[in-house]
């Protein structure tokens, strides 16, 4: 597998925040507990479908929308947001088509993968990490793309 560098850049930098945060001593050394709601896959997977088409029309509004406050620090607009997804995700934002992969929930976070066929038909694994917010909805805080091996 090769990754993409940008890809590795965005995910080291929407993550830098996160990391930062000192931890509370009763999480030291255990796994933190991630509350599920009944519906959490159905809302990622809405959550990435409808960012995926909000690519495909241009919409960076809506795009943007589904983007975590940590990595707005990152892109303050929606227009610096599309030009990084345009520059560096085109497999995603151009995807021809896309099906969801396995859900994980790891360290209060979920991990979604999402097998991509992009604008030039080559195949690709998007890692999309997402976490819930304090007024309880998910946001997308990385997405890792990494070219598939077995295409």
């Amino acid at each position: 597998m090769r990754v993409r560098p940008a890809a590795a850049v965005f995910v080291f930098l929407a993550l830098t925040p996160a990391m930062a945060a000192p931890l509370a001593p009763a999480t030291l050394g255990r796994p933190m507990a991630v509350i599920l709601v009944d519906d959490d896959e159905g809302t990622i997977h809405t959550i990435i479908s409808d960012q995926i088409q909000a690519f495909l029309r241009d919409d960076g509004e809506t795009a943007y929308s589904f983007a975590a406050p940590s990595l707005k620090l990152y892109f303050p607009s929606p227009d610096a947001f599309m030009a990084m997804v345009r520059n560096g995700y085109q497999p995603i934002y151009r995807a021809r088509r896309f099906s969801f992969g396995e859900l994980k929930q790891m360290d209060g976070k979920f991990v979604q993968s999402v097998a991509i066929v992009g604008p030039d038909g080559d195949s690709w694994r998007a890692i999309y990490t997402l976490v819930r917010q304090d007024d309880g909805s998910l946001k997308i805080i990385s997405c890792y793309l990494v070219k598939d091996a077995t295409a």
